[in-house]
């Protein structure tokens, strides 16, 4: 190898060779990542003159290379210092957290001895408490540097053997990447050029933008480039980030393909679970004296380890069953052993939140690590949406309620002033939905105020704390955070309840809503080595350049399709309006439509409409003239069985239409191949309601980019059109049609958002000799809201 080194960072050194006891997650209120910034500059600004913060600092021992910041150190006094916060009393925080901060402050002792030649050396932990800014009696070791020296070598010797053993597994993955092929006998129409794309940004350690047919492969046509890459970049970790179970599926199945061609690399593989589907006992708490699977959980680690990376390395996919397995044989927690596996695997499948999150713990391990990490981003359209989510808090005033009912004494004037604060916006509100530039200060304060005090009762009693306080004390903690950090790119709000404005109104709902992510994941796309972003629907590419943060030299790649024109037709029936005052009178001519073209070319069709009262209107007016024709429908609230259900009518060979709803569950990440799906009706524009809200997000928009309407409305409207229409072609054999419903299809500004390889043509419903309803029929019920 041209690197013998194992280079391992401080905290990952000593968690694994010094962490021990319980795993213990009682309810106390840690401080924020901004507040132990914050404290640890605190606490620093403090010191004097000749004081050294956040020293950079690096050892070797053997073929392990360790690094790491130390907190402080002060020469003159020949103090190094390991700060921690924290918040309440300081001592609730158990024995196995400060066994662990000292064995970093004597590792850090130990570099420090090293590299100034120092014979001794005080170490010592400062405790510091965010609530009441206030360092708690410093606990003080003078240490020989022989003494920290033997510490440091017996740490490192634990961990040599893993070291030696992730070295080997290091050198046969870059080996079997070197060597890798193409699992396939060749590349589909496209797939090379953005498999050269992929590879071309992850040799540059730069980001791209890739919009792609749907059906081409993409999934095994970045993965595959991305992972060639790695041996020559030092990429450590590939990341594959879906919205949808789907997308992570479709990685899997990639992955498993590429590991059974020749040559496979030893690739190890692994699934990140969210908590609730992973947690063995939902019933108990997180702590040993009420969990078992926590009790000696970090005792019990690291044979579970072994024993899981002794699989992966084997080609087991370490899913959500295979870590089950493995956590319940050794008696430990699955949802945690698959965090600490995060650590030790090539690559990690998982949901966008696992690093765009604001705590995401994939970001977070690579810096903490110092990872160099290849991201690959799938169906990158959806991040706008899921993106705005992370970034957006709600407070529901039912929650303060509830909270003042069962708060101690000691709460009730804090949540009381909260209370008349929160009131006295809404009674000066004066619509319905109000935007405001910013939050009113009194409210501000009285919500920082009120989350203080909740945080400082809850650590003084961490384990009698009163639901209801605790549950609005999290929600109020995290809409706080974002209200502090409110600037453009998010908008306060307050909705009252119901349609009335009146004196007595009750208090709004309040919100902070995120209407641009890019200024929290600009910093994501940064720390990653290479992110690929890929979709079918990635047109306008500055507006997904624009609203996440894409770095300037971002690469962009429009991929040319696999399909041929001929094998979809596409047709605008650009005579009908399904707008909402013309909605009743669309249905009849639509259910027309549909039966003269299944007449025409029997098959499955999907038909899309704008909500779920379309939906069953125009299932009620088709069925009623066509009864012959089955018809199956999307409800509201399906499982996943109620899904699979209906996915499940697609029979091969069969005839048949289903109804669903624009942008749902089945306008996309569905694949019904050959003659399961033979072409789709789309009787909508897909654009967002009309409403308050959606109007003051176009409003910041166009403030911002000066395109308010596109941003808000037609961009994702058209997105969702082309991503229901993707589910007709899946395959280079297959043969379909997309009928278009609605005059405004034919507008240059939306059928310049059309994938350029389709061929447009324009019909008329009065010119197709259809069998048209008489105008009395045409008298139906009209939607009950108006939506986009």
């Amino acid at each position: 190898m041209s690197d013998p080194c194992y280079r391992v960072a401080v905290r990952t050194l000593c968690e694994f060779a010094a962490k021990q006891g319980d795993l213990d997650l009682r309810f106390t209120p840690s401080p924020t990542a901004q507040q132990g910034i914050a404290g640890h500059q605190a606490v620093t600004s403090r010191r004097g003159p000749a004081y050294r913060a956040e020293l950079a600092l690096s050892g070797q021992y053997r073929q392990l290379s360790v690094r790491g910041r130390a907190d402080g150190y002060d020469p003159e006094l020949l103090l190094l210092e390991e700060i921690k916060t924290y918040r309440g009393d300081i001592d609730r925080v158990p024995d196995n957290h400060r066994q662990l901060h000292w064995a970093q402050a004597k590792v850090y002792g130990h570099l420090l001895c090293q590299h100034f030649d120092l014979p001794s050396l005080t170490v010592a932990l400062v405790y510091f408490d965010v609530g009441s800014q206030q360092e708690a009696p410093p606990l003080h070791q003078v240490c020989s540097a022989q003494s920290l020296r033997e510490f440091f070598e017996a740490l490192c010797e634990r961990f040599l053997a893993w070291a030696d053993r992730e070295l080997a597994h290091r050198s046969r993955r870059d080996a079997g990447l070197l060597a890798l092929r193409f699992p396939h006998p060749a590349f589909r129409t496209g797939q090379r050029a953005l498999a050269e794309a992929v590879f071309k940004v992850a040799r540059a350690g730069r980001c791209l933008l890739a919009q792609a047919p749907t059906g081409l492969g993409k999934t095994i046509a970045t993965l595959f480039p991305l992972l060639k890459a790695c041996p020559a970049q030092a990429i450590d970790k590939v990341f594959f980030l879906s919205a949808k179970g789907s997308g992570q599926a479709l990685a899997l199945a990639a992955l498993a393909t590429i590991s059974q061609a020749a040559s496979a690399p030893a690739l190890r593989v692994m699934t990140l679970v969210a908590r609730d589907k992973a947690c063995e006992h939902p019933d108990k708490a997180c702590h040993g004296e009420s969990c078992p699977l926590a009790k000696g959980f970090y005792d019990r680690l690291p044979a579970a380890r072994s024993a899981a990376i002794d699989q992966a390395s084997a080609g087991i996919t370490l899913d959500r069953e295979t870590l089950r397995s493995v956590a319940l044989a050794h008696q430990v927690c699955p949802y945690y052993l698959g965090q600490e596996l995060v650590r030790w695997c090539d690559v990690v499948v998982g949901d966008y939140n696992h690093y765009f999150d604001a705590s995401a713990l994939l970001h977070s391990l690579t810096l903490a690590n110092g990872w160099r990490v290849g991201l690959l981003v799938d169906e990158a359209h959806n991040l706008i949406d899921r993106a705005r989510a992370m970034y957006s808090a709600e407070l529901d005033p039912a929650q303060l309620q509830a909270a003042r009912a069962s708060a101690a004494p000691a709460l009730k004037k804090s949540l009381d002033r909260l209370h008349r604060s929160w009131r006295r916006l809404g009674k000066v509100q004066t619509e319905v939905y109000q935007a405001h530039a910013e939050p009113p200060a009194a409210l501000a304060a009285a919500l920082k105020d009120a989350t203080a005090a909740m945080a400082e009762h809850l650590a003084a009693h961490p384990v009698d704390a009163d639901p209801d306080v605790q549950r609005f004390f999290f929600e109020a903690l995290q809409f706080g955070r974002l209200l502090e950090s409110l600037a453009r790119h998010s908008i306060f709000d307050a909705t009252l309840p119901g349609l009335a404005l009146s004196r007595r109104q009750p208090s709004p709902t309040l919100c902070v809503r995120n209407v641009v992510p890019a200024p929290f994941l600009r910093p994501r796309f940064a720390a990653a080595h290479a992110a690929v972003l890929f979709s079918a629907t990635l047109t306008p590419q500055h507006f997904y350049a624009d609203t996440l943060g894409l770095p300037e030299n971002l690469a962009w790649i429009d991929v040319e399709s696999p399909f041929k024109p001929e094998q979809l037709s596409v047709h605008i029936v650009r005579d009908l309006s399904t707008r909402f005052a013309h909605r009743g009178q669309s249905l009849l001519p639509i259910a027309e439509l549909m039966a003269a073209q299944v007449a025409r070319r029997p098959g499955n069709y999907l038909a899309f409409f704008s909500s779920f009262d379309y939906l069953e209107q125009a299932a009620a007016a088709f069925s009623t003239r066509h009864p012959a024709v089955p018809t199956w429908q999307q409800s509201r609230r399906m499982d996943d069985a109620a899904r699979q259900a209906f996915l499940a009518r697609f029979e091969p060979e069969g005839c048949g239409i289903g109804f669903a709803v624009l942008g749902g569950s089945f306008a996309e990440a569905v694949d019904l191949a050959g003659t399961r799906l033979i072409g789709a009706f789309i009787a909508t524009l897909g654009l967002p309601q009309f409403n308050p809200v959606n109007e003051a997000l176009r409003q910041r928009l166009d403030a911002d980019f000066g395109a308010g309407y596109d941003y808000t409305y037609l961009f994702p409207g058209i997105r969702k059109v082309v991503q229901a229409a993707g589910r007709v072609i899946r395959t280079v054999s297959d043969q379909g049609s997309v009928h278009l419903i609605d005059d405004r299809f034919a507008r240059q500004e939306v059928l310049c958002l059309l994938p350029s390889w389709w061929k447009v043509e324009r019909q008329s419903i009065r010119r197709l000799g259809l069998e048209l309803p008489s105008t009395g029929e045409l008298q139906v019920l009209a939607p009950t809201q108006p939506e986009g």
